[in-house]
């Protein structure tokens, strides 16, 4: 049963990543792979949400919606970009390096996509009730990395 899952959780990872058109380079981290800056915040996105543990799934739904809205994507789209998201965290070990990864990632490929990024996190702290210490830290290094500060 639990092999059968992950199976079926692969297969939805590259039929994600099939329909974005991402490629993995060969001998490269999965995270420099990234060339679409909507794929970048919808990642960080998710490892911001869940800095402080797994994310409810109102939450999750409020995320895909901000990041439909604030990087112009169909909601299929953007579900597509939930499942590759969320498989880069996991190839970053964890929420925290992810948000850095991906940040340095999205400041190479695209420097105004913070706009969009901020209108995501913020969206993402509203639905929370406000920022953890964990997520205000987030945003502190997110500027340093994007040269905000």
């Amino acid at each position: 049963m639990a092999a059968r899952e992950l199976t079926g959780m692969a297969a939805d990872v590259l039929g994600a990543a099939r329909a974005l058109g991402f490629r993995r380079r060969a001998n490269v981290h999965p995270v420099d792979s990234v060339d679409d800056p909507a794929l970048a915040v919808a990642a960080i996105g998710i490892a911001f949400l869940e800095l402080d543990g797994l994310p409810s799934r109102e939450d999750q739904q409020r995320l895909a919606r901000s990041i439909g809205r604030h990087t112009d994507n169909a909601p299929t789209k953007t579900e597509e970009m939930m499942i590759v998201g969320r498989w880069l965290v996991n190839e970053c070990h964890g929420a925290q390096p992810a948000i850095s990864r991906l940040t340095r990632r999205l400041a190479r490929l695209d420097a105004a996509g913070f706009q969009p990024l901020l209108s995501v996190l913020n969206d993402v702290a509203q639905g929370a009730g406000g920022l953890s210490a964990k997520q205000r830290d987030s945003l502190d290094e997110i500027g340093r990395l994007m040269k905000l500060r």
